[in-house]
């Protein structure tokens, strides 16, 4: 047996339990990994509560991240060996001491860089990067719109958008918009006290990207603030799935408007997208022009005191998960 986050489903909210769990089997073409970290994603915070099963044929365990020590290989993996140090996304089953993961979908983790930095990368950067430019195709000078810039999303999201050589607009709570300037954001506007469209309209002509977990309560605003062409991607419905749409903006600007999910894509086009990541961005990370923003470390066994702090909208950027050795 191993040691695993179990979800107590029987307590009212459910409670998140460091205990026993069935050994950790892999394929041919997977790795077995020693976690050593993962980390905290809102996802988690939903499927504890029970809204939102994982995909079919994947762990049930909590956790879409992790870094550790490959243990074992299987017998049709030939670029990796035990002992190699590595991070990588996962559909599930970061949230234990072990994990399986495809190799292809593997990120090699710098010589200089701490398990728990490996961790704080892998879910939030390639979320970002792939509605930054697979969905949105975000081009140089464009603007763009990121909101919850604090979150672990959005501090990966205006870091990648500034080094493509784009216009960075904001939002995020009064405390959270210092990092949201200093990781190079153009404006960051006060989400509790300002109209980000009325803010951003007052200096520009408006944006042709706005990139939004927030949902129904700024679907009006974000169609109103994008120039024409403009795309609009969901990544989640944080204030809700039902919202009031201003078609007359859609069909006057010829706005594109695009729902992305990264979770539920095959494991095929994941390790597409990792190789595009890396292939395009590894060396910011290694000249210190990208960087993992990490807010809190907590022991896994404290995962609970982990989510609530997500909750409460406490983080700016990661909350990880050690694992101790």
């Amino acid at each position: 047996m191993m040691k695993a986050i179990l979800i107590d489903s029987e307590t009212t909210p459910p409670q998140l339990i460091w205990g026993d769990a069935p050994d950790m089997t892999y394929g041919s073409d997977e790795v077995l990994v020693a976690v050593k970290a993962t980390a905290v994603n809102r996802a988690d915070l939903m499927q504890a509560a029970g809204n939102y099963p994982p995909p079919a044929g994947t762990s049930p365990i909590l956790g879409l991240e992790m870094a550790g020590v490959i243990t074992a290989v299987g017998s049709a993996v030939t670029d990796w060996a035990v002992g190699d140090r590595v991070c990588a996304l996962l559909s599930g089953g970061g949230y234990a001491e072990y994990a399986a993961v495809p190799a292809a979908m593997l990120i090699p983790l710098p010589d200089d860089w701490t398990f728990v930095m490996g961790a704080a990368l892998p879910e939030v950067w390639l979320t970002a990067f792939v509605n930054l430019f697979n969905e949105a195709a975000l081009q140089p000078g464009e603007a763009v719109l990121l909101h919850a810039g604090g979150s672990g999303v959005g501090t990966a999201a205006i870091q990648l958008a500034k080094a493509a050589g784009a216009t960075v607009y904001t939002t995020s709570s009064a405390a959270k918009l210092p990092i949201c300037l200093q990781l190079g954001a153009d404006m960051a506007i006060n989400r509790h006290t300002q109209r980000f469209d009325d803010e951003i309209l007052a200096v520009s002509d408006g944006v042709d990207v706005v990139i939004d977990p927030v949902g129904a309560d700024y679907l009006e605003m974000n169609t109103r603030v994008l120039r024409p062409f403009g795309r609009l991607i969901h990544l989640s419905m944080l204030s809700g799935h039902l919202g009031t749409l201003n078609i007359a903006h859609v069909m006057r600007k010829r706005l594109t408007l695009i729902g992305s999910t990264l979770r539920s894509r095959p494991s095929a086009e994941k390790a597409a997208i990792t190789r595009q990541f890396i292939t395009r961005f590894w060396g910011g990370f290694a000249s210190g022009q990208l960087r993992p923003i990490i807010d809190t470390t907590y022991p896994i066994a404290e995962a609970q005191a982990a989510h609530a702090y997500i909750s409460a909208n406490r983080n700016v950027g990661k909350v990880i998960l050690h694992i101790a050795d």
